[in-house]
């Protein structure tokens, strides 16, 4: 293993108490007879032996990472590893901002609802889709209800009409045990 300076060592790149906690192997950690090198200019050095493999990035002062554990036979690169996982690091930082989290918001109703209750529920869901979150619209049935469930269907089908000019229904209205349900999403 190429020896750095400590002032270059981070114990958050995955380095803790000289175990390793790295989805790479690096140096003297690949076991494999052979591997397929690629240079630190990023050409093929074709299949070698891991040994001669090392001899060669420590001449450059660089690193010899597994890139691909998995292929036959597998690929490792010579690269300065310090720089490899910091790139790494700001990658998954730039898709965790791109990211949308979609929240499921739900609105409960039961199936005797008046019209200017469902109304208010009908705003609610609005504001929902319009933040672009998912509205789950429950409909629970307790004791005798149980009894009506199949006539009771049209209230989520009058409350998925009253909102289809921004919403479109992403799954279509199913019975789950006492409740029965579905799941709006925003118009795109």
């Amino acid at each position: 293993m190429l020896l750095r300076p400590l002032s270059l060592w981070n114990f958050s790149q995955g380095f803790y108490g000289g175990a390793i906690i790295s989805d790479y192997f690096i140096n003297e950690q690949i076991r494999d007879k052979e591997i397929r090198l690629i240079g630190e200019d990023g050409g093929q050095l074709g299949i070698m032996p891991t040994k001669e493999a090392l001899k060669l990035a420590r001449e450059a002062d660089l690193d010899l990472v597994k890139i691909a554990p998995t292929a036959k036979p597998p690929v490792c690169k010579i690269i300065d590893y310090g720089k490899f996982r910091y790139e790494q690091s700001r990658k998954e930082k730039e898709a965790r901002k791109k990211q949308k989290i979609v929240e499921v918001k739900e609105i409960r109703m039961s199936p005797n609802i008046e019209e200017n209750d469902m109304n208010t529920k009908v705003n609610a869901a609005r504001k929902f889709l319009a933040k672009g979150d998912k509205v789950k619209v429950t409909l629970r049935f307790r004791g005798r209800e149980m009894a009506h469930v199949q006539h009771s269907k049209h209230i989520l089908d009058d409350f998925a009409e009253k909102l289809e000019d921004v919403s479109v229904v992403e799954k279509a209205p199913k019975m789950e045990g006492r409740n029965m349900f579905l799941i709006l999403a925003e118009k795109k």
